[in-house]
């Protein structure tokens, strides 16, 4: 089974606790245990859309940054970013959007766009941009960022807003 560079460290890390509760757990064969936790991981849309639909980035290089889009119709597209995302709004303007989704920057795990916690400008360097975005799955971990790096807190709609001003 092949695994990204983005999703190895989780992998591993899955691996050996799996390997563990395998052991402790009656009835578990090691690795049939493994393949069940593995196969939840949160990197399946890097392995469907290995780059960006638009510049073609590499999304497992830029799994922090990722973005994916659902559109109501069901097809979807992956982006390495949020500006990659603007592009692909402007493109399809008028196709009914289902979902957006954005990677946690720490975590990678996709989360919902809007229900994330945003982070514009700072100190660390952005992708496809001057003013770097960076989403959070948790506010707390946006503010640390904050206070770490620099930048504001911001809504998606804000961030989007940053984006295509870009």
């Amino acid at each position: 089974m092949k695994y990204t560079l983005a999703c190895g460290l989780v992998a591993v890390l899955f691996l050996g606790a799996g390997n563990v509760l395998a052991n402790q757990m009656p009835g578990h064969a090691g690795q049939g245990y493994v393949a069940e936790v593995v196969s939840g991981s949160s990197c399946a849309d890097v392995e469907k859309y290995s780059t960006c639909h638009h510049c073609g980035m590499d999304r497992e290089k830029f799994a922090h940054s990722r973005m994916l889009i659902t559109y109501s119709d069901g097809s979807s597209v992956g982006v390495c970013s949020i500006h990659c995302l603007v592009t692909e709004l402007k493109i399809s303007k008028g196709k009914p959007v289902k979902a957006v989704e954005v990677a946690d920057l720490y975590t990678k795990k996709l989360v919902a766009a809007e229900k994330a916690t945003w982070v514009i400008g700072g100190s660390r360097k952005g992708v496809m941009t001057r003013v770097a975005k960076w989403a959070f799955a948790k506010r707390g971990d946006a503010a640390a960022f904050v206070m770490k790096n620099g930048g504001v807190l911001a809504t998606y709609k804000e961030a989007l807003a940053s984006a295509e001003k870009d």
